[in-house]
């Protein structure tokens, strides 16, 4: 008997993740399909990013908690709010220097946080919440107006001249909302400063990681700054051709690194509270069997090639809107992989907060990944010159 569309795609997924989360490697959904957990990652629980836009940063030190779990140094549950506060004032920096002729938002990547690191260590999460005494959800947006009010202002009234105070000023602002940043700490039972707890606690080491692209307008095995709005850092990415960047996807999770993924989220078939995203042929989009929708589409997925990538990054069809975190990979019985991710949207979804993107909908979505520069398989590290 064929069962629902949303009760059968439901089912494969908690599936799915219920084998993850016991270790088990195979099991049947029903008479003939059978779901393979081929590799996976230590992970720390799902965290929701609530009213901000801050996935970079969530998605980011979830990346560096499965860094810690796989070194053997335990779970933490670290600050994603640290690394914002510490990366706005970079922010309006750029901003004030460009004369407001630069995007400042909440936005940012994933090198945000390593370079955040790199300056000012990581915390805890119990040390630096970025909440108010009273509050329990982060609610950005009366602050994000407040600091781009004050830096447009502060470019249009100077006078001729712009005062240095603006500083002072602006760090004033961040520290009303989000709070002062600590010097240093007590963490189970042991005083800490930020970038000894980042040494120390958690062997994390910011120069070990890399941030990996794939478009055919720059050359392969060079690096280039990645032309997206939230690259206010002017970043700059190894460029690699996408069967190359799939390789290396595929090849870190075989070898028990996880993936900071950044990539377009803005499509209908990336279907969040079903868990599921997925690239459909135009067949498969004009399917009457309602029913069986997802289903079909799946089984009938656009095969993805570098040209139809560029494209889709050259027309706006594939935007830089969201970042997550890769941590494992399953197959279907007849090789069908799916990408394990976990989002910083909360746990109200039907996967608790995970969902699968299929292989075809990561080639054609992402944009871009940061992994451990020891996840490369060697004979792409080489060309690369890492």
């Amino acid at each position: 008997m064929k069962l629902k569309r949303s009760i059968w795609i439901g089912a494969l997924l908690v599936f799915i993740v219920g084998s993850w989360a016991k270790g088990q490697e195979k099991m049947m959904l029903n008479d003939d399909v059978e779901i393979v957990v081929k590799n996976k990652v230590e992970v720390t629980s799902v965290k929701s990013q609530d009213r901000t836009g801050t996935c970079w940063s969530f998605a980011t030190s979830s990346f560096i908690e499965s860094e810690a779990l796989r070194k053997g140094k335990g779970e933490h549950d670290i600050s994603e709010m640290y690394f914002v506060r510490q990366t706005y004032p970079k922010k309006a920096d750029n901003f004030v220097r460009r004369h407001g002729n630069a995007t400042f938002g909440a936005g940012s990547l994933s090198h945000d946080v390593i370079i955040a690191s790199k300056e000012f260590g990581v915390v805890p999460e119990e040390i630096y919440t970025g909440l108010s005494e009273g509050e329990r959800y982060h609610n950005h947006g009366e602050l994000q107006s407040v600091l781009k009010g004050f830096l447009d202002g502060l470019i249009k009234n100077r006078g001729g001249n712009l005062n240095p105070k603006w500083k002072g000023a602006y760090e004033a602002i961040l520290n009303t909302y989000l709070g002062e940043v600590p010097q240093s700490f007590v963490y189970q039972g042991k005083e800490y400063t930020p970038m000894t707890f980042a040494k120390e606690a958690l062997d994390f080491n910011p120069n070990d990681y890399v941030e990996i692209t794939s478009f055919t307008h720059r050359p392969y095995y060079e690096k280039f700054i990645l032309n997206i709005p939230d690259n206010w850092a002017n970043a700059s990415y190894f460029n690699v051709p996408l069967d190359e960047f799939e390789q290396i996807m595929d090849h870190a999770l075989a070898n028990g690194y996880s993936i900071a993924w950044d990539g377009d989220v803005s499509e209908k078939e990336f279907v969040h509270q079903k868990g599921i995203a997925y690239a459909p042929s135009k067949k498969s989009q004009k399917s009457s069997d309602e029913k069986n929708a997802i289903t079909t589409a799946l089984k009938n997925e656009l095969q993805i090639t570098e040209e139809m990538r560029q494209n889709a990054y050259d027309n706006y069809s594939t935007s830089d809107d969201h970042l997550m975190h890769i941590v494992g990979l399953v197959t279907d019985k007849d090789g069908k992989k799916y990408y394990l991710t976990k989002n910083s949207w909360g746990t109200d979804n039907d996967l608790g907060g995970y969902l699968y993107m299929t292989q075809s909908y990561v080639r054609l979505k992402s944009i871009a990944i940061m992994i451990h520069k020891d996840a490369l398989p060697e004979s792409i590290s080489k060309k690369m010159g890492v």
